[in-house]
């Protein structure tokens, strides 16, 4: 089967990410602790296959994602924490997190995460676990990853731990030939080739011995970071997320921003605006206002509750709390719009143009039809918009091809509107396309520009 690249927004991933590593939680409090490692992992490490052309797999190498398993629960933990990281010295932390650390994290180089006892792990009962490896079948899984080993492997010891107990290397021995490894490769690769149920943890005492190599350990994971038995064990006990985070991560701060947002609700009758700076950001409302009723007035639906705008007081927390790259002036999700800097999209001279489009984006995803083209939502927004959306003189290469799919989604609405006329088309959104359109090549082109 091939492989596919997907194109998500932030939160839609930590919620695929939620369905992936962390479905079968129980507390609240303990998922919303992991959407809030999860995107800060995905935020820290953006960009680790960009050579391949995307930011991460779908796998456990990065974050394992379920697209298919998320489920309205995941959804609203993830909108609930939306935006929210784990921060270090004002910068995203490096935040691992393992199923069972064996009731002792693990050190690792970052300051916040040094190994200490972990006593919610400890009375949630951890695993123990054991496998009974057949040396023949060892040796081809590290060979699978390039791993060197003795051809017949006759026996496997611990020559060296680290300050948790944990395996850090390994001597394979077969054939009067002496092979060391590090434990870590030597569990990935076995899992990798024999399942991950095989070495679960490098918490184990390994017996070598007729012609097998029998591990009994306890524990499953590399044990860095959050232990996902002891969170989820603290959110039983009535803990909140912050100190989920606050006891796997000590010593960093969770908020949008490196030193959290007082945010400052200023209400519309349309639109509540959120800013930290109401008296910079406050003529912002009056535009949400103005742009909020053209809609309206243009397309004659009724204009949907509970709209937010929240502006970001600089380009880093916008970023940091959207996923996405600086180019990109707003990001609308839901019946929440977040922007850039008033006064960056001044200067752009977009300010009113990037208002209105957002606005527009809620309108059309409040009312469309079930399964409505992606094209034809973001065609009708850009139609209606107008030629000069979301631009600015400049266009940088990573901008280009999102442009030019705007472009064509916008033509192809339009030359809708001149064959049926602009009332017909806007009904379309809530009816949906009528079948001639769904199969014509307007259509077929438009799908794929994007």
């Amino acid at each position: 089967m091939g492989s596919a690249v997907l194109d998500l927004p932030l939160e839609r991933y930590v919620a695929g990410v939620l369905a992936g590593e962390s479905s079968v939680f129980r507390s609240d409090a303990a998922l919303r602790a992991m959407a809030v490692a999860a995107r800060t992992y995905a935020i820290h490490l953006r960009g680790r296959h960009a050579a391949e052309g995307y930011d991460f797999c779908a796998t456990t190498h990065c974050q394992r994602v379920d697209m298919g398993a998320i489920t309205p629960r995941l959804v609203s933990i993830a909108e609930d924490t939306a935006g929210e990281l784990v921060w270090f010295e004002g910068k995203p932390a490096f935040t691992p997190y393992t199923r069972d650390c064996g009731g002792r994290t693990e050190d690792a180089a970052e300051p916040y995460l040094k190994g200490h006892p972990d006593v919610y792990c400890a009375r949630a009962g951890t695993e123990t676990w054991q496998w009974d490896g057949d040396p023949v079948t060892i040796v081809k899984a590290l060979a699978g990853s390039g791993l060197r080993a003795p051809q017949r492997l006759e026996g496997i010891t611990v020559v060296s731990r680290t300050a948790s107990g944990r395996a850090l290397t390994l001597s394979l021995v077969g054939n009067g030939e002496t092979v060391r490894i590090s434990a870590g490769s030597f569990r990935f690769a076995v899992g990798r080739e024999l399942g991950w149920n095989t070495v679960r943890s490098d918490l184990y005492e390994i017996q070598s011995g007729g012609g097998r190599i029998l591990f009994q350990g306890r524990g499953a994971g590399h044990g860095m970071g959050l232990c996902q038995r002891g969170a989820e064990q603290m959110g039983e006990e009535g803990r909140s997320y912050r100190d989920i985070l606050a006891y796997y991560y000590p010593g960093t701060a969770v908020g949008i921003t490196a030193r959290g947002l007082a945010w400052q609700r200023l209400g519309g009758e349309s639109v509540a605006l959120w800013t930290t700076q109401p008296e910079r950001d406050g003529s912002v409302l009056a535009i949400a206002e103005r742009e909020s009723r053209r809609v309206m007035e243009r397309t004659n639906w009724p204009w949907p509750a509970h709209v937010e705008i929240r502006i970001y007081p600089d380009l880093d927390s916008f970023r940091n709390a959207t996923g996405e790259p600086g180019w990109v002036a707003g990001f609308t999700e839901g019946r929440r719009i977040q922007l850039q800097p008033a006064s960056v999209l001044r200067s752009r001279g977009v300010l009113e143009q990037t208002v209105r489009h957002e606005l527009l984006h809620v309108a059309v995803e409040s009312r469309a039809a079930p399964g409505e083209p992606v094209w034809f939502r973001e065609g009708i927004v850009a139609y209606l918009t107008g030629p000069e959306a979301r631009g600015g003189a400049g266009t940088s290469p990573a901008e280009a091809p999102a442009r030019r799919a705007h472009g064509e989604a916008r033509r192809a609405v339009a030359g809708l509107v001149g064959r049926y006329g602009e009332a017909t088309v806007l009904d379309w959104v809530a009816r949906g396309l009528p079948p001639e359109v769904k199969n014509s090549s307007t259509s077929q082109a438009a799908t794929k520009s994007r």
